[in-house]
């Protein structure tokens, strides 16, 4: 394979179901750990401050948070308003589990969110992708990062 093929950007597409609509593109951050609201993040800068929790220090505001759902108590909403409210709410919501405090979470945070997909976003979407989400249209568009050294 030569050099211009490897260094073509690869673009997976996937659909699924809007909670809540708009389009939004940024940076993934991945997640197979679920994200706990109340005691789980620091809404002043989106940080996820969770003691064992994989994204422990990282900040989603302004990223495409792709994860399975959310964990903890019904602060999990507040808490994720609270982000929208200081600027640091991530750009959209990419999720694999519905429950009440995820969708009332992603309503309060007013980010373009997406669930039930035909294809699992946390096995085709990684940390660094470029993420497109119109979840008007129920598409996802993912490019993928450029591999290091693929030269």
């Amino acid at each position: 394979m030569n050099a211009a093929v490897l260094n073509e950007q690869q673009t997976i597409v996937i659909r699924g179901r809007k909670v809540v609509g708009g389009v939004a593109e940024g940076e993934a951050l991945v997640t197979r750990d679920r994200i706990s609201g109340w005691g789980g993040i620091d809404p002043r800068t989106g940080t996820v401050v969770e003691t064992r929790h994989e994204l422990r220090g990282q900040s989603f505001a302004g990223k495409v948070l792709v994860f399975p759902g959310a964990k903890g108590s019904s602060g999990w909403s507040a808490m994720f308003h609270m982000t929208r409210l200081m600027n640091s709410a991530p750009a959209a919501f990419l999720f694999n589990e519905m429950t009440t405090k995820m969708a009332l979470g992603a309503v309060v945070t007013h980010a373009p969110s997406m669930t039930d997909f035909e294809r699992d976003p946390l096995e085709c979407i990684e940390t660094g992708d470029w993420v497109r989400v119109d979840a008007d249209r129920g598409v996802v568009e993912i490019t993928k990062k450029k591999q290091e050294g693929a030269e």
